[in-house]
Protein backbone atom coordinates (compact mmCIF):
# COMPACT_ATOMS: atom_id res chain seq x y z
CA UNK A 1 0.00 0.00 0.00
CA UNK A 2 1.55 3.28 -1.43
CA UNK A 3 0.17 6.60 0.03
CA UNK A 4 0.39 9.75 -1.67
CA UNK A 5 0.39 12.65 0.45
CA UNK A 6 1.11 16.77 0.14
CA UNK A 7 1.91 19.47 2.85
CA UNK A 8 0.33 22.36 1.72
CA UNK A 9 2.41 25.25 2.52
CA UNK A 10 5.04 28.51 1.28
CA UNK A 11 8.19 28.49 0.29
CA UNK A 12 9.36 30.52 3.69
CA UNK A 13 7.27 28.14 6.36
CA UNK A 14 10.68 26.86 7.73
CA UNK A 15 10.27 25.23 11.07
CA UNK A 16 12.30 26.17 14.05
CA UNK A 17 13.38 29.50 12.00
CA UNK A 18 14.19 32.72 14.18
CA UNK A 19 13.28 34.65 10.65
CA UNK A 20 10.41 32.37 9.51
CA UNK A 21 8.19 31.82 12.81
CA UNK A 22 5.22 34.23 12.65
CA UNK A 23 2.57 35.88 10.86
CA UNK A 24 4.51 38.98 10.91
CA UNK A 25 8.19 37.44 9.38
CA UNK A 26 6.11 35.33 6.36
CA UNK A 27 4.69 38.87 5.22
CA UNK A 28 8.28 39.74 4.41
CA UNK A 29 8.51 37.31 1.96
CA UNK A 30 6.84 37.25 -1.72
CA UNK A 31 4.70 34.00 -1.91
CA UNK A 32 5.23 31.06 -4.20
CA UNK A 33 2.62 29.09 -3.54
CA UNK A 34 0.53 29.00 -6.68
CA UNK A 35 3.61 28.19 -8.70
CA UNK A 36 4.08 25.69 -6.58
CA UNK A 37 0.73 23.82 -7.10
CA UNK A 38 1.06 24.08 -10.40
CA UNK A 39 3.84 22.24 -10.39
CA UNK A 40 1.73 19.40 -8.39
CA UNK A 41 -0.97 19.69 -10.64
CA UNK A 42 1.18 19.19 -13.30
CA UNK A 43 2.81 16.10 -11.69
CA UNK A 44 0.11 14.52 -11.00
CA UNK A 45 -1.54 15.16 -15.16
CA UNK A 46 1.22 13.54 -16.18
CA UNK A 47 1.47 10.59 -13.99
CA UNK A 48 -2.51 10.29 -14.28
CA UNK A 49 -1.98 10.01 -10.55
CA UNK A 50 -6.49 10.36 -9.63
CA UNK A 51 -5.36 10.45 -5.95
CA UNK A 52 -3.51 12.12 -2.90
CA UNK A 53 -4.55 13.82 0.10
CA UNK A 54 -3.39 17.14 0.71
CA UNK A 55 -2.93 18.52 4.05
CA UNK A 56 -3.48 22.28 4.12
CA UNK A 57 -2.31 25.14 6.44
CA UNK A 58 -5.47 27.35 7.48
CA UNK A 59 -2.95 30.13 6.81
CA UNK A 60 -3.47 29.09 2.85
CA UNK A 61 -7.02 28.58 3.07
CA UNK A 62 -7.63 31.59 4.52
CA UNK A 63 -5.20 34.01 2.46
CA UNK A 64 -5.57 31.98 -0.80
CA UNK A 65 -9.21 29.97 -0.77
CA UNK A 66 -9.10 29.33 -4.48
CA UNK A 67 -6.08 26.77 -3.64
CA UNK A 68 -8.18 24.84 -1.57
CA UNK A 69 -11.39 25.08 -3.46
CA UNK A 70 -8.66 23.99 -6.97
CA UNK A 71 -7.76 20.80 -4.98
CA UNK A 72 -11.21 19.91 -4.07
CA UNK A 73 -12.83 20.73 -7.22
CA UNK A 74 -9.85 18.15 -8.79
CA UNK A 75 -11.35 15.48 -6.60
CA UNK A 76 -8.18 15.37 -4.17
CA UNK A 77 -8.77 14.77 -0.20
CA UNK A 78 -8.30 17.82 1.82
CA UNK A 79 -6.72 17.38 5.75
CA UNK A 80 -5.55 19.53 7.87
CA UNK A 81 -1.85 21.00 8.11
CA UNK A 82 -2.88 23.04 11.71
CA UNK A 83 -3.06 26.98 11.18
CA UNK A 84 0.04 28.57 12.09
CA UNK A 85 2.26 26.05 11.24
CA UNK A 86 3.80 25.87 14.80
CA UNK A 87 5.77 23.03 16.73
CA UNK A 88 3.19 21.63 18.69
CA UNK A 89 5.36 20.93 21.83
CA UNK A 90 6.27 24.48 21.63
CA UNK A 91 2.45 25.05 22.54
CA UNK A 92 0.24 24.36 25.39
CA UNK A 93 -3.06 22.55 25.07
CA UNK A 94 -5.36 25.61 24.66
CA UNK A 95 -3.36 26.40 21.78
CA UNK A 96 -3.07 23.90 19.98
CA UNK A 97 -6.82 23.64 20.68
CA UNK A 98 -7.53 26.91 19.13
CA UNK A 99 -5.17 26.44 16.41
CA UNK A 100 -6.20 23.39 14.82
CA UNK A 101 -10.07 24.17 15.33
CA UNK A 102 -9.44 27.50 13.39
CA UNK A 103 -7.78 25.56 10.69
CA UNK A 104 -10.50 23.05 10.46
CA UNK A 105 -13.24 25.56 10.01
CA UNK A 106 -11.63 27.56 7.53
CA UNK A 107 -10.70 24.58 5.36
CA UNK A 108 -14.42 23.54 5.71
CA UNK A 109 -15.85 26.64 4.89
CA UNK A 110 -13.78 26.46 1.45
CA UNK A 111 -14.52 23.28 0.49
CA UNK A 112 -17.76 22.15 2.03
CA UNK A 113 -16.76 19.25 3.26
CA UNK A 114 -15.59 17.39 6.82
CA UNK A 115 -11.91 17.74 7.82
CA UNK A 116 -11.18 14.14 9.41
CA UNK A 117 -7.65 13.78 8.35
CA UNK A 118 -4.55 15.70 10.10
CA UNK A 119 -0.66 15.89 10.50
CA UNK A 120 1.63 18.31 12.57
CA UNK A 121 3.94 20.06 11.58
CA UNK A 122 7.30 18.78 11.45
CA UNK A 123 5.46 15.38 13.09
CA UNK A 124 6.03 17.32 16.43
CA UNK A 125 3.93 14.95 18.24
CA UNK A 126 6.18 13.67 20.69
CA UNK A 127 5.71 11.08 23.95
CA UNK A 128 5.81 14.77 25.98
CA UNK A 129 2.75 15.91 24.33
CA UNK A 130 0.53 13.49 23.67
CA UNK A 131 -2.36 15.13 24.62
CA UNK A 132 -2.30 16.61 21.23
CA UNK A 133 -4.02 13.54 19.76
CA UNK A 134 -6.75 13.75 22.80
CA UNK A 135 -7.50 17.33 21.33
CA UNK A 136 -7.56 16.20 17.87
CA UNK A 137 -10.30 13.62 18.62
CA UNK A 138 -12.19 15.73 20.31
CA UNK A 139 -12.17 18.11 17.00
CA UNK A 140 -13.56 15.21 14.96
CA UNK A 141 -10.39 14.30 13.59
CA UNK A 142 -10.19 10.31 13.01
CA UNK A 143 -7.23 10.19 10.83
CA UNK A 144 -3.84 10.82 11.57
CA UNK A 145 -0.30 10.98 10.01
CA UNK A 146 1.66 12.61 12.71
CA UNK A 147 3.85 9.90 13.99
CA UNK A 148 7.50 9.76 12.76
CA UNK A 149 8.25 7.11 14.46
CA UNK A 150 12.29 7.68 14.66
CA UNK A 151 14.54 10.65 16.25
CA UNK A 152 14.57 13.05 14.20
CA UNK A 153 15.25 17.05 14.48
CA UNK A 154 11.81 18.22 15.75
CA UNK A 155 11.66 15.24 18.26
CA UNK A 156 10.01 12.36 16.37
CA UNK A 157 8.42 9.46 17.98
CA UNK A 158 11.07 5.98 18.49
CA UNK A 159 8.47 4.83 21.05
CA UNK A 160 5.65 4.36 19.22
CA UNK A 161 7.63 1.62 17.62
CA UNK A 162 5.52 0.98 14.45
CA UNK A 163 5.71 1.94 11.33
CA UNK A 164 2.51 0.51 9.42
CA UNK A 165 -1.39 1.81 9.55
CA UNK A 166 -2.27 0.47 13.64
CA UNK A 167 -4.84 1.79 15.97
CA UNK A 168 -3.37 4.47 18.28
CA UNK A 169 -4.72 4.33 21.76
CA UNK A 170 -4.57 7.43 24.37
CA UNK A 171 -6.55 7.96 27.57
CA UNK A 172 -9.28 6.26 26.20
CA UNK A 173 -9.27 7.32 22.95
CA UNK A 174 -8.55 6.19 19.37
CA UNK A 175 -7.24 7.17 16.20
CA UNK A 176 -6.43 5.96 13.07
CA UNK A 177 -2.55 6.04 12.45
CA UNK A 178 -0.76 6.36 9.51
CA UNK A 179 2.85 7.14 10.57
CA UNK A 180 5.71 7.28 8.33
CA UNK A 181 7.23 4.30 6.93
CA UNK A 182 11.01 3.11 7.43
CA UNK A 183 13.26 0.32 6.14
CA UNK A 184 15.92 -0.97 8.40
CA UNK A 185 19.44 0.10 7.25
CA UNK A 186 22.21 -1.05 9.43
CA UNK A 187 20.06 -1.54 12.75
CA UNK A 188 18.87 1.47 12.10
CA UNK A 189 15.57 2.91 10.74
CA UNK A 190 15.40 4.84 7.63
CA UNK A 191 12.79 7.45 6.02
CA UNK A 192 12.95 7.52 2.78
CA UNK A 193 10.08 8.53 1.24
CA UNK A 194 9.45 12.02 1.68
CA UNK A 195 11.03 15.36 1.89
CA UNK A 196 14.57 16.07 2.51
CA UNK A 197 14.89 12.22 2.40
CA UNK A 198 13.69 11.57 -0.79
CA UNK A 199 15.62 14.51 -2.34
CA UNK A 200 18.45 13.17 -0.62
CA UNK A 201 18.18 9.57 -1.91
CA UNK A 202 18.93 8.48 -5.27
CA UNK A 203 16.15 7.60 -7.09
CA UNK A 204 17.47 4.24 -7.19
CA UNK A 205 17.75 4.05 -3.90
CA UNK A 206 14.06 4.97 -3.35
CA UNK A 207 12.66 2.90 -5.97
CA UNK A 208 14.82 -0.33 -3.92
CA UNK A 209 13.05 0.87 -0.28
CA UNK A 210 9.70 0.98 -1.94
CA UNK A 211 9.66 -2.43 -3.30
CA UNK A 212 10.99 -3.90 -0.01
CA UNK A 213 7.80 -1.77 1.74
CA UNK A 214 4.40 -3.22 1.85
CA UNK A 215 3.58 0.54 3.04
CA UNK A 216 5.17 3.72 1.98
CA UNK A 217 3.65 7.13 2.94
CA UNK A 218 5.18 9.74 0.91
CA UNK A 219 4.69 13.74 2.55
CA UNK A 220 6.00 16.00 -0.16
CA UNK A 221 5.49 20.18 -0.16
CA UNK A 222 5.64 22.69 -3.19
CA UNK A 223 8.87 23.94 -2.26
CA UNK A 224 10.29 20.54 -2.73
CA UNK A 225 9.98 21.14 -6.58
CA UNK A 226 11.22 25.21 -6.46
CA UNK A 227 14.46 25.06 -7.95
CA UNK A 228 14.22 28.89 -8.22
CA UNK A 229 13.37 29.56 -4.58
CA UNK A 230 15.10 32.06 -2.75
CA UNK A 231 17.47 30.98 0.22
CA UNK A 232 15.84 31.40 3.63
CA UNK A 233 17.66 33.80 5.69
CA UNK A 234 19.28 32.72 8.93
CA UNK A 235 19.81 28.77 8.35
CA UNK A 236 22.55 26.90 9.46
CA UNK A 237 24.71 25.09 7.02
CA UNK A 238 22.85 21.93 8.37
CA UNK A 239 19.28 23.33 7.46
CA UNK A 240 20.16 24.62 4.68
CA UNK A 241 21.65 21.42 3.11
CA UNK A 242 18.07 19.51 4.07
CA UNK A 243 16.08 22.53 2.71
CA UNK A 244 17.70 22.58 -0.60
CA UNK A 245 19.43 19.81 -1.45
CA UNK A 246 18.05 17.80 -4.69
CA UNK A 247 15.40 20.79 -5.67
CA UNK A 248 16.66 20.70 -9.18
CA UNK A 249 15.55 16.77 -9.70
CA UNK A 250 12.80 16.19 -7.80
CA UNK A 251 10.09 16.79 -9.81
CA UNK A 252 11.34 14.75 -12.28
CA UNK A 253 12.08 11.88 -9.67
CA UNK A 254 8.56 12.14 -8.30
CA UNK A 255 7.04 11.50 -12.27
CA UNK A 256 8.99 8.09 -11.88
CA UNK A 257 7.84 7.31 -8.72
CA UNK A 258 4.02 7.85 -9.65
CA UNK A 259 4.56 5.85 -12.35
CA UNK A 260 6.86 3.02 -10.97
CA UNK A 261 4.36 2.71 -8.17
CA UNK A 262 0.36 2.71 -8.41
CA UNK A 263 -0.85 5.27 -5.40
CA UNK A 264 -4.24 5.83 -3.39
CA UNK A 265 -5.09 8.79 -0.94
CA UNK A 266 -5.72 8.01 2.90
CA UNK A 267 -9.63 8.17 2.26
CA UNK A 268 -8.78 5.37 -0.06
CA UNK A 269 -6.44 3.22 2.27
CA UNK A 270 -8.91 3.82 5.32
CA UNK A 271 -11.52 1.97 3.82
CA UNK A 272 -9.96 -0.96 2.79
CA UNK A 273 -8.03 -1.85 5.61
CA UNK A 274 -9.45 -4.10 7.98
CA UNK A 275 -8.58 -2.04 11.02
CA UNK A 276 -10.04 -5.15 13.24
CA UNK A 277 -7.12 -6.47 11.94
CA UNK A 278 -4.46 -3.80 12.84
CA UNK A 279 -2.55 -3.14 15.94
CA UNK A 280 -3.18 -1.15 18.80
CA UNK A 281 -0.72 0.73 20.25
CA UNK A 282 -1.01 2.13 23.63
CA UNK A 283 0.58 4.86 24.31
Amino acid sequence: MNILTFDIEDWFHILDNPSTQTESDWAKFDSRIHKGMHRIYDILEKTNESEATFFVLGWIAEKYPEIVREISRRGYEVGSHTHLHQLVYNQNQKTFRQDVERSIKTLEDCTGKKVISFRAPGFSITSKNKWAFEVLHDLGIQIDSSVFPAGRAHGGFPEYRRDQPSILSYEGITLKEFPINTINLMGRPVIFSGGGYFRVFPYFIVKQCAQQSNYVMTYFHPRDFDYGQPMVPGLSLNRKFKSYVGLKGCKMKLQRFLNDFEFIDMKRATSIINWDECPVIKI
